[in-house]
């Protein structure tokens, strides 16, 4: 491993099928906040379980976590 992760204060992880870097030791609440999503309007997948939404501000989010974010579109004609 690298300085530039683990030293540095950030975790290396995989965002729908992409590496990315976020800071270290945030719940999944806020790494969903810090990528740009409305908490409100994704699904979540945490290392292949589909997270209750009341579950992702204790659920911390470690290197190499694997995360599948849906987005919920509404709509209709």
């Amino acid at each position: 491993m690298s300085e530039e992760h683990g030293a540095s204060g950030s975790h290396r992880i995989q965002l729908n099928g992409e590496a990315r870097t976020c800071p270290a030791h945030l719940p999944l609440l806020e790494v969903l906040r810090h990528f740009g999503y409305e908490p409100r309007l994704v699904v979540v997948e945490f290392n292949g379980d589909i997270l209750p939404r009341t579950a992702w501000a204790q659920q911390a989010v470690g290197e190499d976590a694997v995360l599948e974010v849906v987005t919920i579109v509404g709509g209709g004609s």
